[in-house]
């Protein structure tokens, strides 16, 4: 079965920025991690960090060759969720469109389920 399909999809440019990062990395991390904060004007948001170590609680997809990691926790909040990379010369990022969203903040920040 694969999970991609059930938590999160990548567009392509989405995988390919990973790819990017991950090749181009200081150092030899073992893939990305996709977690949420609680932060923010609207209570959540999303963060992307390097993993150096697999948690034991965490999910794991891939991306091509490319772990990605999903905090346990944040599963219910992204599922369904398609990540998209954006670089149009004034900003440049990875942008969440989530289902499960059911309000986002004005500048875009933080959302609330």
């Amino acid at each position: 079965m694969n999970k991609t399909k059930e938590i999160i999809t990548f567009t392509e440019s989405a995988k390919n920025r990973v790819k990017e990062i991950i090749t181009k990395a200081k150092k030899n991390y073992i893939g990305i991690r996709i977690g949420i904060d609680n932060s923010g004007c609207s209570g959540h948001s999303y963060k992307i960090d390097y993993v150096e170590n697999k948690i034991d609680s965490d999910e794991i997809i891939f991306i091509d060759n490319i772990k990605v990691f999903i905090d346990a926790s944040t599963t219910m909040y992204i599922l369904g969720s398609k990540i998209d990379y954006i670089d149009n010369g004034m900003e440049s990022g990875f942008v969440f469109n989530n289902p499960n969203e059911k309000e986002r903040c004005g500048c875009g920040e933080s959302f609330s389920v």
